[in-house]
């Protein structure tokens, strides 16, 4: 059975839904018909352009750039702070709404979903009716316009759905990708970041036709593991499942840090990754549990999010294992592209270390350290958070900066 995925991307979700929350709440404009942004502290990292009207962008205000710029821009500019609880609460309403269509449906981040529409043929005849039937509800019901992707995988339904904006159904099935995918430059390819782009437009592999019929071996010299992504996207290939989040927050530990300037800097990135390491390690031995998958968070310069995840041969609350994980995860999906944001997760995690031990493995990595380690977290309890960490950290760290 050929599998229809949805993409629900929510148009300019953030000021769309502070337009909402304004309207509903006795606020005579509509923001998304001034010159209006969504925007932080400007005294702090967090004073950039999250989000901007039409009337905005047409003054040449963009996302990302700090808010006094798009001051000088558009004088008039009205500014308006974000509001998380909201936008959290307008984000589960948005995916129960979609729950009423199909019970599998996929948060990808706070303004879009998947919805996997696979063998609901029986209830909807046409699913591009069923589409626009979903588009105008929201429109109608909620307050807000959506795009909608239909495909037959994940990636070229989020493709689909970043075609021609706003409040508008787009189609991108496997019949479909030499007409409408292959003509695209290859920076419009998803998780194609700047610094990819650069590289491949360096190649004179310009549009994603000329990426589908690139020489692997070339692309692996320069892009390692990336390579095997660009080509199968290239040709629309997808075979990630649509998957309801089934883990509990309970059963998780994660640090994330907006970092004080975008950076490719590797051996910056590293180094953040390791105190973070060091962060989530210490909170799950204080919980006196094991982790048995760790994660690396990303979100890069254009707000794109990604992440990577490796299951840990034996549980362990093992700071130096967890890292040397955190390292490798870190080496294999990195996409060379400015990041705005980093983090590490800990998750699956357990109450009990059974371990099973390999003729093979190495005593180093069988080595407890727990006792040591607690003994730093002592220290680091009483007279901060990363005033001591372990030396054998800091070896892994350099080991794998000068691989």
């Amino acid at each position: 059975m050929e599998r229809i995925i949805f993409h629900v991307d929510v148009n300019n979700a953030f000021l769309s839904w502070t337009a909402v929350y304004l309207l509903n709440n006795g606020y005579q404009e509509d923001i998304r018909q001034i010159p209006s942004i969504i925007g932080g502290d400007e005294k702090e990292r967090k004073g950039i352009v999250l989000a901007k009207s039409p009337v905005a962008k047409k003054m040449g205000v963009v996302t990302a750039e700090p808010i006094f710029q798009a001051k000088k821009k558009c004088p008039n500019l009205k500014i308006f702070k974000p509001n998380m609880e909201w936008y959290k609460e307008k984000s589960t309403e948005f995916k129960k709404y979609l729950q009423t269509y199909s019970p599998i449906v996929e948060q990808f981040s706070i303004d879009e979903c998947f919805i996997d529409m696979t063998g609901t043929h029986y209830l909807y005849k046409d699913y591009i009716e069923v589409a626009n039937k979903i588009k105008n509800e929201i429109k109608n019901n909620f307050g807000y316009t959506v795009n909608i992707g239909i495909a037959n995988n994940k990636l070229c339904a989020k493709m689909a759905s970043d075609f021609e904006k706003p409040n508008k159904v787009h189609t991108l099935f496997k019949d479909e990708i030499v007409s409408k995918l292959w003509p695209m430059d290859v920076k419009d390819l998803f998780m194609v970041g700047k610094k990819t782009s650069q590289e491949l437009h360096k190649m004179n592999i310009n549009t994603i036709e000329e990426l589908a019929h690139a020489n692997p071996k070339k692309l692996s010299a320069v892009f390692k593991s990336q390579a095997n992504y660009l080509k199968d996207a290239a040709w629309g290939i997808d075979d990630s499942e649509v998957s309801e989040e089934k883990r509990h927050k309970s059963n998780s530990i994660s640090t994330t840090d907006t970092l004080p300037h975008d950076t490719e800097d590797i051996e910056k990135l590293k180094e953040r990754l390791l105190f973070q390491t060091e962060r989530v390690c210490r909170e799950l031995r204080e919980k006196n549990k094991y982790a048995t998958t760790v994660a690396v968070i990303f979100k890069n310069n254009n707000f794109t999010s990604y992440s990577a995840q490796a299951k840990l041969s034996n549980p362990t609350s093992d700071s130096k294992l967890i890292y040397k994980k955190v390292l490798t995860i870190f080496e294999n999906n990195y996409k060379k592209d400015p990041i705005r944001l980093i983090g590490v997760r800990l998750a699956d995690l357990v109450e009990i270390k059974n371990e099973q031990i390999s003729l093979f493995d190495s005593n180093e990595d069988n080595y407890d350290e727990s006792s040591i380690q607690k003994t730093i977290d002592q220290i680091n309890k009483k007279f901060g958070n990363d005033l001591i960490i372990s030396a054998s950290l800091k070896a892994i760290e350099r080991h794998e900066t000068l691989k």
